[in-house]
């Protein structure tokens, strides 16, 4: 019976020792989150907080016991920083493996996808952004910070959970069914460190690989232009047709080697050979090289094990006041400099078949069991990249109140500065052309004021004014390599190119004064402009009057044109109906036009012409007004709708390689009513120049162009959509974080609200404006009839047409009191003008078949036989 009673005194007392372990220590007093239940064959795993001295503890990040059940499956689970104070990680230990793991990412964030003690990672990773922190994989050497180095976590501002995943590749070792704790240790302190570390991703959005060829370049480079950051690791990414992966600074034309590796090899983060900084002005460039051998198709940048990726992960740190945790790079701004690259880019790197990475099965035995062989041939979803690129108005940005006359063209210089072309005094209206387009308010005389203006993109300032008593209707601006401004005036149906800094008058005038026509030699409203950055060569698209794409030579020597008049239903490839805007794609060769009154972008090949693609949404309406493209992206603004149509006037970014639409934006401050020109700038700015509120709006990069995880995740940022949903974990181990919780449903509460009340609300709120409306142009058009009177039956219906056309979004604009009380020199109006400012830039009106003022007030003539 002693033995008894000393036995179970010291079974109480290894029980009581084993709770003691597991206590949180009184440091961690605020971490209040169950302790994980863990597998018996997990020793040592059943205490994550570790102390190692007063400020420094470590903190085991570990698979809680798991077994997976087939090859290629990935495992994520979280954990909270058991803190709410700022800390810093400083080092990490990997736990891992080769036999079972393949490779390990570790991310931050602060809302993991699931409240699961683990889950399958095709849920997601993060709920909201993430930043990857830490990779492992097998056969590559660890992350090692720098002394003085350390990931800011938790605080205000750093992130509070981490996020493990572990891809299990080849499960021949889990046979016997036992239970992994594959992770990873961090090592943490509280005290703050000198120095930040961060992660820059540099990706190709619009890569395309042709079937069969041997070699494919693709190139990213941006401008840096952040305090100074130290580069001290890089990591590489494609998927199988990737050879090698090369990344660098260029500064003054010098390339100097950021790391170069096979994407085939471990895909780990690798040290740098030689630190390397990275300062204001200076370029980070990247190239990867594919090879199309194999294929019967072309690959395009996916997520699919078929197609392809082009990613480096720059890992660095920067001085804490100026530090930031990620920055990102899916641009070429400058493709001619890769002319210089170094050789090296180009040459594979010898891999030894033994350390080959499969991007979702080990080399070896998986091949040899019909099982996996099936698996390997089913497209898996890896590092899925999906452009949440998100815009929003820049509200503090003053320039929204510049208030120039109507705004008919904006641009970007080589400097970054926002160009505005504007119309001053002078108004598009009825009476500015006859049938024959023949401009009737010369009288006028020219704009007496600066039509040209160069703002200064943060504090809207003018920091220089141009072009006073040269243009009668200034329509399109874009500036061209050199910094030269090239502008159409479609009152003297002419193209001019002017240098910013002369005054000398134009360096080129195409076309001739005040005459329409269609030959070589004239224009009919020419409507914009654009410049080969590499060659030179002039792209003008004319116009209203013509549906034509004109060609010329540096010197202004015609060259070429091609295009012709569409119907109304059904237009063909290259026919238009009012070729309205221009965007060059230099990298592809490819000039896209917005085809107006289509409500379509068409695509052509610079040098054969040949139409390459459409690009056309029922989102867009029966519109597209206005595009611009920087690498991977166009952008597009609409035109108001119809009275019967459902799609409003907004803004558009597009993924230009898939031609999808992946944002849709509008001001908040003002609103749209006919935005008519579109600049977008490599640092993800946009600027919006409206015709009618003479307005401009800046809208700013909301910075999710991050990674997506569906199976293999990089960084993720979910739709809106999807985190409204709470996802609940497939593993039968589930205890849910009250706090993570709690965030969720009140997220869910607010996007997904389940009560009839709001969606009245909704309702009332839409109609009673479409009520309004339709008062005010009842009663304007009762106020016109009165007005004009019997004699003047005529007047009345153009007038009616244009009220009509107002409530379909065909109006000219709201009231310019700048028109009504104009008291510029020279300027004089008998009366006030018509409501409409500028129906001239609106839709065809379908009810008298007659085009918008902005367009025409008669047919067109039969089209001159165009010339070669």
């Amino acid at each position: 019976m002693a033995g008894v009673r000393s036995l179970l005194v010291l079974v109480l007392v290894l029980h009581s020792s084993c709770l003691g372990f597991r206590s949180p220590l009184s440091v961690f007093k605020r971490f209040k989150e169950t302790t994980r239940s863990f597998s018996n064959e997990c020793l040592g795993t059943t205490r994550p907080v570790i102390p190692i001295d007063a400020s420094d503890f470590a903190l085991d990040v570990r698979m809680p016991g798991v077994t997976p059940k087939q090859s290629d499956t990935y495992f994520c689970m979280s954990m909270r920083l058991p803190m709410d104070e700022e800390a810093f990680v400083i080092d990490f230990k990997p736990h891992a493996s080769m036999d079972t793991v393949h490779h390990m990412l570790l991310f931050g964030c602060n809302m993991p996808s699931s409240t699961g003690s683990y889950w399958y990672c095709d849920e997601g990773t993060c709920a909201d952004k993430a930043n990857i922190l830490y990779a492992w994989a097998r056969n590559a050497p660890p992350t090692r910070l720098p002394k003085g180095v350390g990931f800011r976590v938790g605080g205000e501002t750093g992130s509070k959970y981490f996020v493990l995943q572990v891809h299990y590749g080849d499960i021949s070792a889990f046979r016997d069914n036992h239970k992994d704790c594959s992770g990873v240790s961090l090592h943490l302190t509280r005290l703050p460190q000198p120095l930040i570390a961060g992660m820059y991703l540099m990706m190709s959005v619009d890569t395309v690989i042709p079937a069969g060829e041997k070699v494919v370049n693709s190139d990213i480079s941006c401008h840096y232009k952040k305090y100074p950051m130290h580069v001290f690791a890089y990591r590489v990414h494609t998927h199988h047709l990737g050879k090698v992966v090369s990344g660098y600074r260029v500064r003054n034309g010098q390339w100097t080697l950021i790391g170069r590796q096979s994407p085939q090899l471990p895909q780990a983060f690798y040290p740098v050979e030689h630190p390397v900084d990275v300062s204001f002005g200076d370029i980070l460039a990247a190239r990867c090289v594919f090879t199309g051998e194999g294929r019967t198709e072309a690959t395009r940048i996916g997520g699919t094990s078929s197609d392809e990726m082009c990613n480096l992960y720059i890992m660095y740190y920067m001085e804490a006041k100026h530090a930031v945790s990620f920055m990102t790079c899916t641009q070429n701004v400058a493709p001619d400099m890769f002319r210089t690259i170094p050789a090296e880019a180009n040459i594979p790197i010898p891999v030894k078949s033994d350390m080959v990475m499969m991007h979702g099965h080990h080399k070896g035995k998986i091949e040899t069991e019909s099982k996996d062989k099936t698996l390997l041939q089913q497209p898996k979803r890896e590092e899925v990249l999906e452009q949440d690129f998100h815009v929003e108005e820049s509200l503090d940005w003053p320039g929204v109140y510049l208030l120039p006359g109507q705004v008919s063209g904006v641009a970007l210089d080589p400097k970054n500065n926002l160009v505005i072309f504007h119309r001053g005094d002078h108004v598009w209206d009825g009476n500015s052309f006859d049938s024959k387009f023949v401009y009737q308010q010369r009288g006028l005389g020219p704009i007496e004021e600066d039509t040209i203006l160069v703002i200064d993109p943060n504090n809207a300032a003018v920091v220089q004014s141009s072009g006073k008593n040269l243009f009668y209707l200034p329509h399109g601006l874009s500036v061209d390599t050199d910094g030269n401004y090239w502008v159409t005036d479609v009152a003297l149906h002419q193209v001019f190119k002017l240098d910013p800094n002369s005054k000398e008058g134009p360096l080129l005038i195409l076309g001739r004064s005040m005459q329409p026509g269609s030959d070589q030699n004239h224009f009919c409203q020419p409507t914009d402009v654009a410049v080969d950055p590499d060659t030179g060569t002039i792209f003008v698209s004319d116009g209203y009057c013509n549906s034509r794409i004109m060609q010329f030579s540096p010197s202004g020597n015609f060259i070429t044109q091609w295009g012709e008049a569409s119907s109304r239903r059904n237009p063909a490839p290259g026919q238009f109906s009012v070729p309205h805007s221009l965007a060059l794609v230099p990298h592809l060769g490819q000039l896209c036009v917005a085809d107006r009154e289509n409500g379509r972008i068409q695509c052509f090949k610079t040098d054969t012409k040949e139409f390459v693609r459409e690009i056309k949404h029922a989102s867009f309406g029966r519109n597209v007004f206005a595009i611009s493209y920087i690498p991977g992206l166009l952008f597009a603004v609409n035109g108001k709708p119809y009275f019967e149509d459902q799609e409003p006037v907004q803004g558009f970014v597009m993924n230009f390689s898939s031609g999808e639409i992946i944002d849709i934006f509008k001001p908040v401050r003002k609103h749209f009513d006919m935005p008519h020109d579109i600049a977008a700038s490599e640092d993800g700015s946009v600027y919006v120049g409206d015709a009618h509120t003479n307005t401009v709006w800046k809208f700013t990069s909301a910075e999710k162009m991050e990674h997506r995880s569906v199976k293999k995740a990089g960084i993720e940022v979910p739709e809106v959509k999807e985190s409204q949903t709470i996802v609940e974990s497939k593993m039968e181990n589930n205890p849910a974080s009250s706090e993570l919780q709690k965030m969720q449903e009140k997220q869910k509460l607010i996007r997904k609200p389940d009560s009839g009340m709001p969606v009245v609300l909704i309702t009332t709120l839409l109609v009673i404006p479409v009520v309004v409306l339709l008062a005010i142009a009842i009663f304007i058009r009762w106020k016109k009839s009165r007005a004009f009177g019997a004699d003047s039956e005529h007047k009345l219906e153009a007038s009616s047409g244009r009220v009509l056309g107002k409530l379909r979004g065909k109006g000219s604009g709201g009231l310019n009191l700048g028109n009504f009380f104009a008291s510029r020199k020279g300027y004089s109006r008998k009366g006030f003008d018509r409501l409409s400012t500028e129906g001239s830039d609106q839709e065809k009106d379908e009810d008298d078949g007659s085009e918008s003022e902005e367009e025409y007030s008669a047919p067109l003539p039969a089209p001159t036989p165009a010339a070669s």
